[in-house]
């Protein structure tokens, strides 16, 4: 998908996710959204990406999958030189930082997420050797 493609994919999936209260359709349908704003590592720049989530403790842990892309999204790579960001959770929006999960939690977690949403066991065959990372969202007041 080009770049142009994914924005606009992603431009569809945020104005569908606002407008039906944090639920989406097509092949997106019962997922667990949220929407990720972050800053850009360079510029600063606010960006908004729709993300699979999993609930962890009161967090909630996204995936830097890229659909199984040899590289790390440019979220993750944000979120590493700007880690303090917010999250779009159905209706609700919640400030969080960002911490990549250990190497026992990331098992925990991810293994949870492939036998829920199998297309993630797909994405970490197709992206192989990159390990995916697992990103942990905490609230902070």
């Amino acid at each position: 998908m080009s770049d142009t493609a994914h924005d606009d994919w992603n431009a569809s999936v945020i104005s569908e996710f606002r407008a039906n209260g944090g639920k989406v359709g097509g092949s997106l349908e019962g997922s667990d959204l949220l929407l990720l704003h972050h800053n850009g590592a360079k510029t600063g720049t606010e960006r908004i990406n729709p993300l699979a989530y999993q609930k962890v403790g009161n967090g909630y842990a996204v995936f830097a999958s890229f659909g199984g892309h040899p590289r790390d999204p440019q979220w993750f790579r944000n979120l590493l030189a700007n880690p303090d960001a917010t999250v779009e959770i159905g209706t609700d929006t919640v400030r969080v930082r960002a911490r990549v999960a250990d190497p026992e939690e990331r098992e925990t977690i991810w293994a949870r997420q492939k036998a829920t949403r199998p297309i993630f066991a797909g994405y970490e065959v197709k992206a192989n050797p990159r390990q995916i990372p697992v990103v942990v969202l905490e609230p902070v007041a």
